[in-house]
């Protein structure tokens, strides 16, 4: 079991960075995807949920009308749009599957800064 996340990097403020978490060895499509979140000496916050079949999605307050999380079931692959970046952005970001079982990626660090 994999997921591998990518797509992060240095972006000014107000910026635009898209999140690609790359999944294999179970079943993509079955699980809830997740998008987490940790910046040093803070507790992880869940960003963003998407449902098996991408017909449900969830976002924390922070990100809302910000983040667009996103699926492709024929790529076992979740995206995650973030649009106007602030500096609060700063994190590693970690993809997440839920069923039966729980897998996490290894993270990517977005940073946000001029």
């Amino acid at each position: 079991v994999q997921l591998v996340e990518s797509g992060g990097g240095l972006v000014q403020p107000g910026g635009s960075l898209r999140l690609s978490c790359a999944a294999s060895g179970f079943t993509f499509s079955s699980y809830i995807m997740r998008w987490y979140r940790q910046d040093q000496g803070k507790e992880r916050e869940r960003v963003a949920l998407i449902s098996s079949n991408g017909g449900i999605r969830t976002y924390a307050d922070s990100v809302k009308g910000r983040f667009t999380i996103s699926r492709d079931n024929a790529k076992n692959t979740v995206y995650l749009q973030m649009n106007n970046l602030k500096p609060e952005d700063t994190a590693v970001y970690y993809c997440n599957a839920l069923s039966q079982y729980e897998y996490w990626g290894q993270g990517t660090q977005v940073t946000v800064s001029s």
